[in-house]
């Protein structure tokens, strides 16, 4: 089993949005086929002001030539002072299986909360197919067009008010290898409720991944989060997120 330990360098933030890009995490599996990472980031930090942050992150991985699963475990929580700047946590699971060269029917189950979007929590249910729009090595497309079912509860500052609602959740992923030692993945949503389309979210996540040696690679990551109808006045319609960080795989 291969382990990613991913080191953060230097992070510029607007509220993150929970964006979990799947396709960043599908890697070619061993022989074993089995793939792991896991990481956990611990700061206590005492200048003028008090800063704690925890940040977990982890995935396993099962691939064989019909069956995929994948399970992605992300936590993060950043205090100062009396105030939480970031206090999220996404788990997600997720099913695939072939059914022709192009074709696989896949199916996802996510549990999340995030406290500075005002969300308690959301849970969804998700199923569809996933088309594979290219064959070559060089860049890989793929197109996704799930029915998901959202169950939504809201904090109690906002009401605890409960959303049960049907989205589309449609998206587009492809994965570039210019060279040798460049690689660029991206991912991007469009989640509509299938009642009323006016109701949407957008989000999209971008990795750059720059190899520096055979097993050290600077990357870039960019969140970025759109939400028509927030929970609340208070919750941005828009927010991003961009990372860059050190990849060490051994």
């Amino acid at each position: 089993m291969r382990l990613l330990v991913f080191i953060v360098l230097f992070s510029s933030s607007v509220v993150s949005a929970q964006v979990v890009n799947i396709e960043s995490l599908r890697r070619p599996s061993d022989s074993t086929n089995w793939i792991g990472s896991a990481s956990l980031d611990i700061s206590l930090i005492k200048n003028t002001s008090d800063i704690i942050r925890i940040a977990h992150k982890a995935h396993v991985q099962y691939n064989d030539t019909i069956n995929f699963w994948l399970f992605v475990n992300d936590l993060n929580f950043q205090k100062v002072e009396e105030n939480s700047l970031v206090n999220r946590g996404t788990q997600h699971l997720r099913y695939n299986r072939r059914i022709a060269s192009i074709l696989k029917w896949e199916a996802f189950a996510q549990a999340q909360y995030d406290a500075i979007s005002e969300i308690d929590f959301r849970g969804l249910l998700g199923t569809g197919p996933r088309f594979k729009l290219s064959t070559t090595n060089d860049y890989k497309f793929y197109l996704g067009t799930l029915a998901m079912y959202e169950y939504e509860e809201a904090s109690a500052s906002v009401g605890n008010i409960i959303e049960r609602d049907w989205r589309l959740s449609a998206y587009l992923s492809f994965s570039l290898y210019p060279t040798q030692t460049i690689s660029i993945i991206s991912t991007s949503y469009y989640q509509p409720r299938l009642d009323n389309f006016s109701d949407y979210r957008l989000s999209s996540n971008t990795s750059l991944l720059f190899q520096i040696l055979k097993n050290l690679a600077f990357k870039v990551n960019f969140n970025f989060f759109y939400d028509e109808f927030p929970v609340s006045e208070n919750v941005p319609n828009t927010q991003y997120e961009l990372t860059n960080g050190i990849l060490y795989t051994f």
